[in-house]
C-alpha cells in the first residue's frame, strides 16, 4: 500500500497562530513525587506549574526536579518551583488551589482520578480496595471544585485531564486517562453552521456559527457536577447528541456518579436539558462511583444504545427506542474490558460496541448475533488497540485504532483476518472520522489525528478502501486538543483545532482547487 504525506508550506509556529500567548499547565497533586508522570506528558512550548498539597519526601522532591528539568530540555517552560499548600480541611484546601489558579491563569490542568477504578472487593464489608491513597482521589475532587470556582470567575474555559496513578507499562500517564480525549467535538447543522462542544472544568461548554458565520463566546451548558469529559454522538438526522458523567456529593459523605445526555436540535438554540440514565451499579454508591465513560451509537431506526464499563469490569447497556422509551440496564458480562468502549452502526443497521481488554492486550466485540437477538460476544479479535486511541471508522461497523506495539493508526472491519494499517508510527491519541466527502464526483473518508508535535494532521482516502493508500497532510497548526473535522449535507469540509491561547481555529477545504487542499487558518471570532 503507498503512502504520500506532505507538510503544507508557510505555516505559522504555534505561537504565532495564537496571538504569541504561552500554554499555561497546571499539575495539581497531593505530593511532588505524585507529578512525575503528569510532567513527562507535556510537549515542547507549555509553561509548567506544579502545585502540591504537601512537601512530600526529599527524594520525591529530586525526583520531580529531574522532571521538571527534563521538560525544559524538551522545550517547556518551568514557572518555578513546586508551591506547595497547607491546607487544613478541605475548604481550605480549594480556597488555596483557587488563589494559585488565578496567580496563573492556566489553559489545562492536570490532576488524578476523583474515582479510581477498584482492583478488588472486600465482600464482608461491602468496600472496594483501591492501589491507591485515598488523598489521590481526595485532592483530584478538591482541583476540580478549585477549577470550576476559577472557571466560572474568569470566564475562561479550561481543560482538565484526570489521570489514573498506575499506568500500562511502557505507554505512561497518557494511557491512563479517566475521561478520554475526544475527537468528535465539531459538528455542523443542517444548514452548514458548524458548533464546537468543548470539555471543560465546569463541564460541557459550546461555541456556534450564526446566521451571518460569526462564532458565539464560550457558552456554557447548564450542568452542576458535570466531569471533564464528553462524546457527541449524531443520530439519524444528523443531530448532534453529548454524553457524558456527573457528579453528586451525598448527605452521607459519598458520590453518585450518573451517566446523562444532552442533544441539540437547532444550531443557535438551547440544547435540552440533561436527562440521566443513572448507571448499572446505582444501589451502591462505592459502585457505581466507578462507572467507565460512556460509549452511543443509533441504529437505523433511531434507537439509542449506550454502553459503559461497570464495577465488574465487563459492558453494561441501556438502550432507548425510536419512540423515546428507555430499557432497564443490560449487563453483557463475558470478557473483563477497560475503560475503552467504541460503539458503532453495523452495515446491518444494528448497534455493535467494541472494548479493549483488562486483563491482557487484545478486544473484544459484542453484537445482536445471538439466539432471539440475544448479544454475542467475539473475545479473539486480530488486533490489540494502545489505550485511549480506539474510535469508530468513517465506514460503518468498523473501527479506527493505533497498535498497541507499532502505534500505527489502522482500520478493521469484522471478517478481515488482520487490520489494514493506515500510516507509519506517529502521533498519539485517537482519530477523528468523518465521510462522504467528494472529490471528482467519488466520496472519500477523511481522518484527522494530532502529530508527534501535536499538528493537525488530515488524511482521505477513497470511502470503504483504506487498502489503497491514506494521502496524510501536516496542517501545521498545533492543537492541545485533538483535532476534529465535521462535514456538511453540501459536501463543505471543516477541520478545527484548539492552540495555546484558548482560541479556535478552523481551515476549510478550498472547493475552487480541487482534491483536498485546505485555505488558510482562521481564528473563530464573534
Amino acid at each position: 500500500m503507498s503512502r504520500r504525506s506532505e507538510r503544507r508550506p508557510g505555516t505559522e509556529s504555534p505561537s504565532v497562530a495564537a496571538g504569541g500567548r504561552p500554554h499555561v499547565v497546571a499539575v495539581v497533586v497531593p505530593e511532588p513525587a505524585d507529578a512525575v508522570a503528569l510532567v513527562d506528558l507535556e510537549p515542547a512550548g507549555a509553561e509548567i506549574a506544579v502545585v502540591a498539597l504537601r512537601a512530600g519526601t526529599q527524594e520525591g522532591r529530586g525526583t520531580l526536579d529531574r522532571a521538571l528539568a527534563a521538560a525544559a530540555d524538551r522545550g517547556c517552560g518551568v514557572l518555578g518551583a513546586p508551591r506547595v499548600l497547607n491546607g487544613r480541611d478541605s475548604a481550605d484546601t480549594v480556597a488555596a488551589l483557587l488563589d494559585e489558579l488565578r496567580d496563573l491563569g492556566p489553559d489545562r490542568l492536570h490532576t488524578l482520578d476523583p474515582d479510581p477504578v477498584h482492583i478488588s472487593f472486600d465482600r464482608a464489608s461491602g468496600m472496594p480496595e483501591y492501589d491507591v491513597p485515598p488523598v489521590h482521589a481526595e485532592t483530584a475532587a478538591q482541583a476540580l471544585d478549585a477549577a470550576r470556582a476559577w472557571q466560572a470567575e474568569s470566564g475562561w474555559p479550561l481543560s482538565v485531564d484526570c489521570h489514573r496513578a498506575g499506568s500500562d507499562p511502557g505507554l505512561g500517564a497518557a494511557s491512563c486517562r479517566r475521561y478520554p480525549a475526544p475527537a468528535t467535538w465539531l459538528s455542523a447543522g443542517f444548514d452548514g453552521r458548524l458548533t464546537a462542544f468543548l470539555s471543560t472544568a465546569a463541564g460541557l461548554v459550546r461555541r456556534y456559527q450564526d446566521a451571518s458565520g460569526r462564532w458565539s463566546g464560550p457558552e456554557p451548558v447548564e450542568g452542576a457536577g458535570l466531569l471533564p469529559g464528553l462524546f457527541v454522538a449524531r443520530d439519524p438526522q444528523g443531530f448532534p447528541h453529548v454524553f457524558g458523567l456527573r457528579r453528586t456529593a451525598r448527605g452521607d459523605g459519598g458520590v453518585d456518579v450518573e451517566v446523562v445526555h444532552t442533544a441539540q436540535y437547532r444550531t443557535d438554540g438551547p440544547l435540552t436539558p440533561w436527562h440521566s440514565l443513572g448507571g448499572p451499579n446505582r444501589g451502591d454508591w462505592r459502585r457505581g462511583r466507578a462507572v467507565g465513560f460512556p460509549a452511543a451509537a443509533f441504529d437505523a431506526a433511531g434507537g439509542l444504545y449506550v454502553f459503559v464499563r461497570n464495577f465488574g469490569h465487563s459492558i453494561s447497556l441501556r438502550g432507548q427506542a425510536a419512540d423515546g422509551s428507555w430499557a432497564a440496564w443490560e449487563h453483557l458480562g463475558g470478557t473483563r474490558v477497560a475503560d475503552d468502549l467504541v460503539a458503532v452502526t453495523a452495515p446491518h443497521g444494528g448497534v455493535e460496541v467494541y472494548a479493549r481488554k483488562r486483563d491482557a492486550p487484545g478486544a473484544v466485540r459484542w453484537f445482536p448475533g445471538g439466539p432471539g437477538g440475544a448479544w454475542a460476544e467475539d473475545p479473539a479479535l486480530p488486533f490489540a488497540p494502545r489505550p485511549g486511541t480506539l474510535t469508530p471508522a468513517p465506514e460503518p461497523g468498523a473501527v479506527l485504532f493505533r497498535d498497541l506495539h507499532t502505534n500505527e493508526v489502522c482500520w478493521w472491519q469484522p471478517g478481515m483476518p488482520a487490520p489494514c494499517p493506515l500510516d507509519e508510527a506517529r502521533g498519539a491519541g485517537p482519530l477523528g472520522a468523518v465521510r462522504g466527502v467528494r472529490r471528482d464526483g467519488w466520496p472519500y473518508s477523511v481522518l484527522t489525528a494530532a502529530g508527534p508535535d501535536g499538528s493537525c494532521l488530515v488524511g482521505a482516502y477513497p470511502e470503504g478502501r483504506p487498502d489503497a493508500g491514506v494521502w496524510w497532510q501536516d496542517l501545521g497548526a498545533r492543537s492541545y486538543e485533538m483535532p476534529a473535522a465535521a462535514a456538511s449535507r453540501a459536501g463543505g469540509l471543516t477541520v478545527a483545532a484548539r492552540p495555546p491561547g484558548r482560541s479556535l481555529l478552523l481551515a476549510g477545504r478550498d472547493e475552487q482547487a480541487g482534491g483536498f487542499s485546505f485555505g488558510d487558518w482562521l481564528s473563530a471570532r464573534r
